[in-house]
This record gives C-alpha cells, structure tokens and sequence, in this order.
C-alpha cells in the first residue's frame, strides 16, 4: 500500500512539474519592444533574455508608424516605445497613447543629467513626465582642417573666404542654427507667433545675403558625402554621424560642435498606456543603459547614447571623433529640439521657398 502510494506521489509531482513547464513555455515572460534599427542589436537582446529570463520581442519603427500604431489601440500591443522626445506630447495631448515615468524605477545615475533634463522639459504633460533619454545625435558643422579656424559656427558658412565651397539643406534646422548663431533663441519664441516670425525675417534676410556662398543646398545624405569627400565644399551644415563617417575615411575632414550651440534630438523610452510588463520595461531601460551596452547600441547604429561613460567602450575610431566634437561644454550647449507647436512648420516652409526663389 505504502509503495502503491508513494508511486501515485511520483507520478502526481510529475504531472505537475510538467503542468508547470507546459504552461511556462505558454506564458514565459516577454517584453513587447518596438524601435529603431539599430537600438536592440541581437547580441544586447540575447544577454538580457539570459540575464532576466525575459524573452524581447522587438518590433522595428519610426516615429509616424509608432504613432500609427499606439494610437489604432489606445496604447496596447507593445510594452515600451522609442519615439524621438519632440513626438509625444502633442500625441499625448490628443490620443492619451503613453502612461507618465516612474523615475524612481530609473537608474538616472547611469545618465547624462543635461539629457534627463532635456527630455523631461519636452515630454512634460500635466506635471508628469513621459520619456527617458535613449539615443541621440545632432547637427552642426562639417569642415575641412583648412577652413577650421574660420569656420566655427553656422553663420560662418557665409564668410568670403569659404565662397562657392559650402552647402547647407534648405530645412529647418538651418533656419534654427543661424538663429542661434544671431544671437536669438527660436524655441524661446515657439509660443509667441509675432517674436518667432520677426526671428525668422532676420534669419531669411542673411540666408538669402549668403546664397553667393551657396555651391549646392543638399538634399539627400549620400550626396553630401560625396561633395565633402572630393572637396568641392569644404564647410558644410550637417549630422554628426555623417561627419565621424568623413573623419574615418579622411581625418582631415571633422564634425565640429559650433559655437552657439549643436542642434540635438534625443530618442526616448516611453511606456505604452496599456503596457502589461512595466516591470520588464524598466529592466530593459536601466540594462541597457549601462555603459557597456549602451556602446554595443552605439556600434550598432553609429549614433551615441545618453548612457554616462558609455563612450570608453565603443569602438575606438568612432569613440575618438566623438570625443574631438564634443567635450563637456559643448554637450551641455547643445540646443534640444522641443515640440513644435502647430502652425509654426508652414511658417517656416513660406521662409525657405523665399530663400530658394531668390536671386
């Protein structure tokens, strides 16, 4: 009887051993991620699933389809989101997508402090925050050694002694670095329609005072690169990525914070309304911002991230351009994108066709 029993146990601890498995491999932990490329490089994902036991499954993105998406379900469907800090609150204004930061959950001290500030001035809503600095970049300045002394800020792209050997897009941020460059601050003026439009009038006039300078207004990356490469134009408004690029392939070519201020944009962490695995989120935040692997981030998409120290471990041509654009001062000068309140895009449209119309 004793031994009949002690089967029935046996085989009863099995059963629910095997229940236990069973319904483990239905119900394993996950954390819904939807990104940019670049942002969750297999090998972080594959230590972190090891690490936590949290299988990722990662949903690559852009700001517009994140939107799209949070928005169809009320904020349901992903657990974290990585849209840029300038793309939230007017979303959260009108679909109520995101649910606020706990900061206490996050390790802010793995975090660069002008960042965290940064991207809390821009995602704040009601009191509450709802983003979390990730991975950044800038625009500024692409300039040859042999102009380096004379170009460093964007209003210098109009000096006679780089004439006919420049280029700049004809977009935003060129209207916004050449203000800043003037003395102004445009994003100061975002709420005020009157000041933004007389900023704007000051910035046209010496756009269009420097259109002599002008070889080409670029319009897409790789042409750019190429002018740059044969130097044809020696000073450029530009992305820093692109520059690091130029400085690998040349180093007399550079990408150079300007004096008043690169032009930044932060990618965010942002909790879904309808997150089901907030926890897991968080842990995702603060594995990944750990220097070590915010440099495989780094590595992987070519853009740096706000983890703190981070840069002694990305790869060392990358980490050396880095460290020659940006020291602590000029980090700490960079002009974050806020929201763009609306109205102000068609504003700025009708000053750039004025630019490109005239002679």
């Amino acid at each position: 009887m004793g031994s009949r029993t002690a089967r029935t146990s046996v085989i009863l601890g099995s059963t629910f051993l095997a229940a236990i498995c069973f319904s483990g491999s239905l119900f394993a932990e996950e954390l819904r991620l939807i990104t940019w490329g670049g942002y969750a490089p297999d090998e972080v994902v594959a230590q972190f699933e090891k690490e936590t036991g949290i299988n990722v499954k990662v949903t690559l993105s852009n700001n517009e389809d994140m939107i799209s998406k949070l928005r169809a379900t009320g904020g349901a469907g992903f657990d974290l989101a990585q849209p840029s800090q300038d793309r939230i609150i007017g979303v959260q204004r009108q679909f109520n997508i995101y649910k606020p930061i706990d900061f206490s959950r996050v390790n802010t001290d793995q975090l660069q402090p002008s960042m965290v500030k940064a991207t809390q001035d821009s995602t704040e809503f009601d009191g509450k925050f709802y983003g979390v600095p990730s991975v950044w970049g800038t625009s500024g300045l692409i300039v040859h050694s042999s102009v380096a002394d004379t170009v460093t800020d964007y209003t210098d792209l109009c000096d006679p002694a780089v004439a006919g050997k420049v280029s700049y897009r004809l977009k935003r941020p060129t209207l916004m670095g050449f203000a800043f460059a003037m003395g102004m601050d445009p994003f100061a003026a975002y709420n005020d329609r009157d000041e933004y439009e007389s900023i704007l009038a000051k910035v046209e006039d010496k756009l269009i005072d420097c259109k002599s300078n002008v070889k080409t207004y670029w319009t897409g990356g790789d042409q750019l690169l190429a002018l740059l490469r044969t130097g044809e134009v020696t000073a450029a408004m530009a992305w820093d990525a692109g520059g690091w690029k130029l400085n690998a392939e040349n180093p007399e070519i550079r990408f150079v914070a300007p004096d008043s201020g690169a032009l930044g944009w932060i990618d965010t962490f942002a909790i879904p309304r309808r997150s089901e695995n907030e926890d897991a989120a968080y842990k995702w935040i603060n594995f990944v911002m750990q220097p070590e692997i915010a440099a495989r981030i780094t590595n992987a998409s070519g853009n740096f991230t706000a983890s703190r120290g981070a840069d002694e471990f990305v790869r060392a041509e990358l980490r050396d351009a880095y460290r020659a654009s940006f020291s602590d001062r000029a980090i700490n000068n960079i002009k974050w994108y806020p929201p763009v309140p609306p109205g102000l895009e068609t504003i700025e449209g009708q000053v750039l066709d004025r630019v490109q119309a005239a002679n």
